[in-house]
């Protein structure tokens, strides 16, 4: 076991170098810089390529080429950067690339505040393409977790095919302690062989498993395009039975693996009364908010999301349902919270709290205020005649 004192940033890099990262492409953006910084020194001296792209564009682009042509490859950004990204990632998606985008977000929108950590970017990484699609999210909450999740998105990305996003923020890639990492990582393998390259590259019989993908350049018959493309990919725009076809396994195959997917902690009491649904670095004051409520004799437990997308609505709706009142501190203008009030019952009350802009966290006491005050409320009201 190694231990070391890192950022979240480094904690990244290092991750992404422990899973066998070969390619970098990427444009220095704060508050993301650090992870560029540490593999255009490390990178090469493990045998991989870094290269400072133009811009984002270029980056995403290059990126997905890499991931096509065989090896793990990833980009990191912030808010602007990730706007841009969109269309790549979105061609990313089409292909089938395996590919691994961090995003350290930070206040926007527009070139907003730079160095201020946020979490405006939840929907962006959710939807930020156009047309039926779906990527995986996740996000950590801190130096730790930006490892771990770091390793499995590789995990993810190589075993279904599927571009992954680690939606980071400036708290978690900035924030330094002390994080513990295996001597040796099993770098994650594909979900597919060379016994397989000689099925079809854009279709498989398993909805739930992704199709082979033959290294591009090394001799095998691989048609590329981010047009509708059938199972051996031929362009055909113009049926509707194939685009139909394509675009639902795409979805498929990432539903359909949910319970691998979609990661979360729960910690308190069980079956709470106050319930508080967080994420990334907003999930750390919760915690202790969950402590304070506790020992003020409330009923309370955090449901820590480490997956935002796809979102296990059964498994938020089993910690929900139990509960008379849920918060949801976010860093932003309310997102999450829209899950929170789908499978909210009639007797729940849901209650955000927003703070977005000048670096300022949402802290603990505040959770706890607003949480007895609604409670309070929430109670009164119950005893209404």
């Amino acid at each position: 076991m190694r231990v070391e004192f890192l950022s979240g940033n480094e904690a990244v890099a290092k991750a992404a170098l422990d899973a066998g990262l070969k390619f970098y492409a990427g444009y220095p953006i704060t508050p993301s810089s650090e992870i560029m910084h540490y593999l255009a020194r490390e990178l090469p001296k493990k045998g991989g390529m870094f290269i400072q792209s133009e811009d984002e564009l270029a980056a995403i682009n290059m990126v997905v080429g890499a991931a096509l042509a065989g090896v793990k490859s990833m980009t990191a950004t912030s808010g602007p950067g990730f706007s841009l990204m969109q269309e790549g990632l979105g061609y990313a998606v089409m292909v089938e690339a395996p590919i691994v985008i961090v995003n350290v977000m930070r206040a926007g929108p527009g070139t907003g505040q730079a160095t201020k950590a946020a979490q405006g970017d939840v929907m962006q990484a959710r939807w930020g393409r156009h047309g039926d699609q779906v990527v995986v999210v996740l996000a950590p909450s801190s130096p730790q977790e930006a490892y771990d999740l770091t390793v499995k998105a590789f995990e993810i990305a190589w075993g279904l095919r599927v571009p992954v996003v680690v939606l980071s923020d400036e708290f978690v890639g900035h924030g330094r302690e002390v994080v513990e990492m295996p001597d040796k990582v099993k770098e994650p393998e594909p979900g597919w062989g060379p016994e397989d390259y000689s099925k079809p590259p854009f279709g498989s019989d398993d909805p739930r498993k992704p199709p082979p993908l033959p290294p591009l350049g090394e001799g095998y018959d691989l048609l590329i395009t981010g047009s509708t493309h059938d199972e051996w990919g031929y362009r055909d725009v113009h049926s509707f039975e194939t685009h139909f076809k394509l675009v639902k396994r795409l979805k498929e195959k990432v539903l359909g693996n949910i319970e691998k997917i979609f990661m979360y902690e729960y910690f308190g009491d069980d079956e709470a009364d106050i319930l508080i649904v967080a994420y990334g670095s907003m999930s750390r004051p919760a915690r202790t908010a969950v402590r304070r409520l506790q020992a003020a004799g409330f009923s309370a437990g955090l449901l820590k999301l480490k997956t935002l997308w796809p979102m296990n609505y059964d498994v938020l709706r089993s910690y929900v349902k139990d509960a008379r009142v849920v918060i949801v501190p976010e860093l932003n203008l309310g997102q999450v919270v829209y899950d929170v009030r789908i499978v909210a019952g009639n007797d729940t009350v849901v209650v955000p709290i927003n703070k977005v802009g000048g670096g300022v966290p949402i802290y603990a006491c505040e959770i706890v205020e607003k949480a007895q005050k609604v409670w309070g409320e929430a109670l009164e009201e119950a005893l209404q005649p």
